[in-house]
C-alpha cells in the first residue's frame, strides 16, 4: 500500500512533469492544481492523492531534479581525468542545463530560496548539499595537487553556484550566445583565477575540446 500524500505509480511522472513545466513558466505561487487537473484530464483529487499537498509536490520536483544532476556531476568527475578538467567539465554542465531539461532547471532555480522552508524539503536540501561537496572535493583535490592557486574553497564554490543559478533569469536558449559558449565563458572566468598553469586554459574551455565532449555525452 502507497504511503498517503506521497507519489505512487500511475499519474505521478505526468504530474510532476506539468507541474515542473508550469513552475517554471508562472513559478510556485502562480501554479494550482486546477490549471495541472485541467491539462491532463484528470482530477485534482487524483493529484492530491498520489502527492498530497502543493509543497510535496515541489519537494519531489527537487529530489527528482538533484538526482539527476548529482548522477551527472558523479559520471562527469570519473570520466575526466584531473581536478581542472573535471571543474570545467562541471562549469560547462552549469550552464548546459539551461537547455538541458530546462524546464526543471528554470523551476528549480527560480524556486531556490523557497525549497529551504519546508521539512519535505529535507532530502533535497541534503542532495544539494551532497552536490555542493563534490564541487568543493574537487576544488580541494585541484588546490592540493598544486592545479588551484590556494584560497578558501568554501566560498569559491558558493561564488560559482550564485552565477550559476541566476543564469535563467537572462539566459535566452533562442538568442545569439548559445549554452555552450557561455559555458565556456564561464569556466574561462573562473579557473582563468584559479590555476597555477594558466596556458592549460584554451584546452579546457575549447567547444571543439575533450571536456565539453564528455559533458555532452554524460549529459545525454
Amino acid at each position: 500500500m502507497s504511503t498517503p500524500g506521497w507519489p505512487v505509480a500511475g499519474k505521478s511522472p505526468a504530474i510532476l512533469a506539468a507541474f515542473t513545466r508550469s513552475v517554471a513558466e508562472r513559478g510556485y505561487d502562480g501554479t494550482n492544481f486546477g490549471d495541472i487537473a485541467g491539462e491532463l484530464g484528470i482530477s485534482k483529487g487524483t493529484i492530491v492523492h498520489h502527492f498530497g499537498t502543493k509543497d510535496r509536490l515541489l519537494a519531489a520536483l527537487h529530489e527528482s531534479y538533484m538526482q539527476r544532476r548529482l548522477a551527472e556531476a558523479r559520471l562527469i568527475r570519473q570520466r575526466l581525468t584531473t581536478p581542472p578538467e573535471q571543474l570545467a567539465g562541471l562549469l560547462f554542465a552549469f550552464m548546459l542545463y539551461q537547455v538541458h531539461d530546462r524546464a526543471a532547471t528554470v523551476a528549480f532555480q527560480r524556486e531556490i530560496a523557497r525549497l529551504a522552508e519546508h521539512d519535505s524539503m529535507a532530502e533535497g536540501v541534503r542532495l544539494r548539499e551532497e552536490y555542493l561537496a563534490l564541487v568543493r572535493s574537487v576544488l580541494t583535490a585541484g588546490q592540493e595537487a598544486g592545479d588551484f592557486r590556494e584560497g578558501d574553497f568554501r566560498l569559491r564554490s558558493l561564488l560559482m553556484f550564485g552565477s550559476a543559478h541566476w543564469a535563467w533569469t537572462w539566459f535566452d536558449p533562442n538568442g545569439p550566445d548559445s549554452a555552450e559558449q557561455v559555458g565556456a565563458c564561464f569556466a574561462d572566468l573562473v579557473l582563468g583565477g584559479l590555476l597555477t598553469r594558466p596556458e592549460q586554459l584554451a584546452a579546457l574551455t575549447s567547444l571543439d575540446g575533450p571536456v565539453l565532449a564528455v559533458v555532452r555525452d554524460c549529459l545525454g
